[in-house]
């Protein structure tokens, strides 16, 4: 115990010299708890191919009579996973100030039926022509508030190898075939954030991730039986520019993301979450919203949370990154930074260290 109470004393000592007082309260007081308390939505008819999405968008009380323009968020689902089974997380995300697209994809499969739930890289193209006519649309509740040129990729197992074959311009032959015939990363295209997901050929190959500096995240939970964790792993390490993350979630499984485990129609997971369904559902869907922000919104607080202070002060997520010195210096110089991220990292490890101590007493 002395051994633990005097680092904790060389490490709060150490934060003071290296940040100061006013530093270290902007750090600590950072909220990252939604923008938006309200969220509406309803569902459409994606007219390229004839699918059904939901839609989630921010519902302030002024948003009829303010300037509002929200980026897109386009979540690709998982397979046999019906796009319902994400209204929680969409919802959730919405809040940070995105307006969600959840479409379903429905294919023939030679495995699955005439109208399996299967994301293909398809779905994007007539996803985010379908974004414009929702934008334009007189009868739309989103007219006029969308900023269609900004746009967001969230995906879940199979959607999460549409989105990383998406970002890296890239059309795998994989296990279950996403990307019909060839395909080119649309513009729009600014941002990724994927759970439960890795990209790799049916020859199990890695390939590179070219991402031409769009920044991608890979969340992942450690209980996940369905896409290993040390895929996702490998995954990150295939991605070529920064900034990059791969967030760690402690007791999240494959179905950690959606409304309920194991969901009907859906491969189950043969590992069970410890991680409540709620709490991980909240995680998941902060750290996608804040990493959106960061990235398209370029929301200072929103990055520093991401890559250098917010696992501190979650226990249940330990993140990995690559960063840019262009980007952390928008935030704070990159010395100080990578000295605070050092040190709340070492306060996390010894308040873990006293709670293993109070637990064998």
């Amino acid at each position: 115990m002395l051994t633990i109470k005097a680092l904790s004393v060389v490490c709060t000592s150490t934060l003071l010299l290296v940040l100061g007082v006013n530093e270290i309260a902007s750090a600590s007081s950072f909220n990252s708890t939604p923008v938006f308390n309200n969220v509406a939505n309803y569902t459409t008819t994606i007219s390229g191919d004839n699918n059904l999405a939901d839609i989630y968008y921010p519902n302030p009380t002024d948003l009829k009579k303010s300037n509002y323009s929200f980026p897109v968020a386009l979540l690709l689902q998982g397979g046999l996973v019906d796009k319902s089974n994400y209204s929680n997380y969409a919802r959730q995300v919405a809040r940070y100030g995105f307006v969600v697209v959840v479409p379903n994809s429905k294919r023939p499969d030679p495995t699955y039926g005439d109208e399996a739930l299967l994301p293909q890289t398809t779905q994007i193209d007539t996803a985010l022509q379908q974004i414009i006519v929702e934008n334009e649309n007189a009868s739309s509740p989103i007219v006029g508030k969308l900023d269609t040129e900004k746009v967001g990729l969230l995906g879940h197992s199979l959607g999460s190898i549409v989105g990383l074959s998406a970002i890296g311009n890239l059309c795998l032959v994989t296990q279950t075939p996403t990307c019909p015939g060839s395909f080119s990363r649309p513009k729009q295209i600014v941002a990724g954030a994927f759970f439960g997901g890795n990209l790799r050929d049916k020859n199990d190959v890695y390939p590179p991730i070219n991402n031409d500096g769009i920044p991608v995240a890979l969340l992942q939970g450690d209980r996940d039986g369905r896409a290993l964790p040390f895929r996702a792993s490998l995954t990150y390490d295939k991605i070529k520019n920064p900034p990059a993350a791969l967030i760690n979630i402690k007791g999240a499984n494959h179905f950690s993301i959606i409304n309920t485990n194991n969901p009907a129609g859906a491969i189950p997971d043969p590992i069970n979450a410890t991680l409540n369904q709620d709490v991980a559902i909240e995680t998941i869907a902060r750290w996608s919203g804040l990493f959106l922000r960061a990235s398209i919104l370029n929301d200072k607080n929103a990055f520093n949370y991401v890559y250098f202070t917010g696992d501190a002060t979650d226990p249940n997520v330990t993140v990995e990154s690559k960063r840019v010195s262009e980007s952390a210096s928008t935030v704070a110089p990159l010395g100080i930074l990578f000295a605070y991220f050092t040190i709340t990292q070492l306060r996390k490890r010894i308040n873990e260290s006293k709670r293993h101590f109070k637990s064998n007493a």
